[in-house]
């Protein structure tokens, strides 16, 4: 059975990370993506392993061959989901899992429509304005530009197959998990594995 293509995004605060790495621990058959990108390794890094490290040559020959789900420049540096490693895991029956932007998720389900896009976002505004000023990092200039870009984030949220609202974590991690669960045993996901049945 072919595994999933989980694209998870949301606004800053709303946990997307915190749920992402969850998933990764609870679920032993999900894997995260790995992104291509054209910013040099830091520190241990190993190419194939954090990163598929490219020169922005070889990036934008992935652009210019359609390899890459989507991609972005961010602060002069190409970052992007190689096609090849989804579809390879994906094959291989692993669901393959990515935490992103609503402009990669976008890009990502115009290229790939069958992947299960999941919105994480907090119960209100409230509350994220209250999670962004706690984690004392940001600048009042920031904090607004985060609200208001999670506002413009969320109405983008027709895009999505599902929004998880992240007001009790362990709720909204177990309710994630739920989804993906769901998906694995949608009907139109496994009709060649019924026809195989009714065959025999």
């Amino acid at each position: 059975m072919s595994g999933l293509l989980i694209v998870i995004a949301g606004p800053s605060g709303a946990g997307k990370g915190t749920i992402f790495h969850s998933l990764l621990e609870r679920m032993p058959n999900t894997v995260a993506s790995i992104s291509a990108t054209t910013r040099a390794p830091r520190g241990k890094e190993v190419d194939g392993v954090e990163y598929f490290f490219k020169t922005k040559e070889q990036f934008e020959e992935m652009i210019a061959r359609d390899e890459l789900l989507e991609y972005a420049n961010v602060f002069g540096n190409y970052y992007g989901t190689p096609k090849k490693f989804v579809m390879d895991g994906i094959n291989s029956g692993k669901n393959i899992i990515l935490e992103i932007d609503v402009v990669g998720a976008e890009q990502i389900k115009r290229k790939f429509p069958e992947c299960v896009g999941i919105f994480i976002m907090p119960p209100s505004f409230e509350v994220l304005e209250k999670r962004l000023r706690g984690r004392a990092t940001d600048s009042e200039e920031s904090i607004v530009r985060r609200l208001s870009e999670a506002k413009r984030e969320l109405s983008t949220y027709k895009m999505f197959d599902y929004i998880v609202f992240n007001d009790n974590l362990s709720e909204a991690i177990a309710q994630t998990e739920t989804i993906i669960k769901a998906e694995r045993n949608k009907i139109s996901r496994n009709e060649s594995k019924i026809e195989q049945l009714l065959n025999e």
